[in-house]
């Protein structure tokens, strides 16, 4: 999420980044590396094309707390952590990176609503087996995963950290993280993070 504090002049990301063509501005980050800094410099640098100062932090809250001080501009995190001060007004969140609204935020628009409909790089959580597992092994433990996801007190827990639910099969699940490693690829490459 890109999120800044409630002075700030820019009420959506349409306002941040005009602002951003003009003027030089500050993001604060959980440090170098961090997913959310690789997807704050390939939007930044590639796809919005704004002039800006990357302000890496030692974790999320002390970047949280940086904004909420108006210490930076903005800052680009991961959701859980922020979600909170963006549900209290303490933080306006101007954008999710993921593919549709976040139910914890959902005031909160896509960077695809925005204008960036081709810019994705949401965060997620999974759950991976050594590689020799046997299948059914794989299978069943895919399944009882899965039955938990669909749990209403699993699912408004999650909601409550900041994450919605997501069941896959297993196939589906090796599809997506293959699709997310080519993504993430093309941006560490992009920003020089990777040959």
């Amino acid at each position: 999420v890109l999120a800044v504090h409630p002075s700030n002049p820019a009420k959506n990301m349409k306002e941040f980044i005009a602002n951003g063509k003009t003027k030089s501005f500050t993001y604060g980050s959980a440090g170098a590396g961090t997913a959310p800094q690789i997807h704050a410099e390939y939007f930044f640098n590639h796809v919005a094309k704004v002039k800006y100062v990357h302000v890496p932090f030692q974790g999320g809250a002390p970047a949280i707390t940086a904004a909420l001080g108006n210490h930076v501009d903005s800052i680009v995190l991961t959701l859980p952590p922020v979600a909170p001060q963006i549900r209290n007004g303490k933080l306006r969140g101007l954008g999710v990176s993921s593919d549709k609204r976040n139910s914890a935020i959902p005031d909160v628009p896509t960077y695809g609503e925005m204008g960036y409909p081709n810019f994705y790089s949401g965060s997620w959580v999974g759950v991976f087996a050594p590689a020799k597992t046997p299948d059914a092994v794989v299978a069943k433990l895919n399944s009882e995963i899965n039955a938990l996801m669909k749990e209403p007190d699993s699912l408004e827990r999650l909601k409550k950290a900041g994450f919605d639910g997501m069941s896959k099969s297993v196939s589906e699940s090796d599809a997506f993280f293959k699709s997310e490693i080519g993504t993430w690829g093309k941006m560490v490459k992009a920003v020089g993070f990777s040959n």
